[in-house]
């Protein structure tokens, strides 16, 4: 599978920055989608949907540095692994306590990003998850989920209101 994953980058920079990736990180995607689902085979499967997401979204991965391209595909691997689930018609959530494997250096913005939405019920999480750290637009996002736009919309609005009030509770923001 490496090898079409190779094909599908255009340069050799491309194709040399995921071998990189890839190798660095191959076996923690893995991981995280095998605490997720607990089965090799889908956890193998999940991991596969990670990488072809990376790919999607090259640019903006290869634009990142080493820890955020990481964080990244940390948590490509986990909605990738809860896709998963959710196609088989399985209902899980994530434990309130889960936290996405990243490195311990450089608490930015993307962490607390993470955290602040890790902290919303999981009926806003997943859909703000996909709307700011991967960045999908309400289209994608709704037919990830199998919801309507209009309704992927609505979560991410209250969402956002509800994420702009725990921001205020933690003292992020003024007002």
């Amino acid at each position: 599978m490496f090898t079409v994953y190779l094909a599908m980058l255009s340069s050799e920079e491309d194709r040399e920055r995921f071998t990189l990736l890839y190798e660095a990180h191959e076996k923690r995607l893995y991981a995280v989608a095998l605490k997720i689902l607990g089965n090799p085979t889908r956890a193998e499967d999940a991991a596969q949907q990670a990488w072809l997401q990376v790919l999607r979204n090259w640019e903006r991965v290869n634009a990142l540095d080493w820890d955020a391209a990481a964080r990244y595909l940390a948590v490509a691997a986990k909605n990738a692994a809860l896709d998963l689930l959710k196609k088989e018609k399985w209902t899980a959530s994530m434990p309130e306590d889960w936290d996405p494997p990243a490195p311990e250096s450089g608490a930015g913005e993307y962490e607390r990003l993470v955290a602040l939405i890790l902290s919303l019920p999981e009926d806003y999480r997943r859909v703000l998850e996909l709307k700011f750290v991967e960045e999908e637009t309400n289209q994608e996002i709704a037919r990830r989920l199998g919801l309507k736009e209009s309704t992927v919309s609505t979560k991410v609005q209250r969402g956002r209101k509800l994420l702009l009030d725990v921001m205020r509770r933690e003292g992020y923001c003024n007002g």
